[in-house]
């Protein structure tokens, strides 16, 4: 059981999981924003320049059927709602879907064109760095074997 436990805290604790986690957590806010947005800003444009709601489509596929009441008052028969398919929820949920893919779209080509300028900048500056480097001196070992190698030489 401790090794479990230790396998797990290995697992939970390293950085990748961690910094999954956070961007699970924002992306569940984002995801609010982006449904805020659709819902409140952008559907009731539709509804305005269509003249339709599209949170409001739906098939009724079963009427619902009012409360019974007798003279006294008391109730006889409860209310039944009406069964709906509410596809005008899903067309906005869908529409949600598109603004998040979108955002998400251009947020990672940011990111990777930001990567890629600071990886052009590093090489730029190792370059620099290794342009104005001087030569490095021969080891001890190095001058040994060449001076061996020049008296192989000499002997030939």
């Amino acid at each position: 059981m401790a090794k479990f436990i230790d396998e797990f805290k290995e697992f939970a604790f390293k950085g990748n999981v961690v910094d999954m986690a956070v961007g699970v957590i924002i992306g569940g806010a984002f995801g609010k924003i982006v449904s805020s947005v659709v819902a409140d800003l952008i559907m009731p444009l539709i509804a305005a320049i269509g003249g339709v709601n599209t949170a409001d489509l739906k098939l009724e596929l079963k009427p619902g059927v009012a409360a019974v009441v007798d003279e006294s008052g008391a109730v006889v028969t409860e209310a039944v709602d009406a069964v709906t398919w509410n596809y005008g929820s899903f067309i906005q949920n869908v529409i949600d879907f598109f603004i998040i893919a979108v955002c998400l779209f251009f947020i990672i080509k940011v990111i990777a064109k930001a990567t890629s300028l600071r990886k052009k900048k590093e090489a730029a500056s190792a370059a620099a760095i290794a342009a104005t480097a001087p030569e490095p001196e021969p080891t001890k070992e190095e001058l040994l074997l060449t001076e061996i190698r020049d008296l192989l030489k000499e002997k030939k």
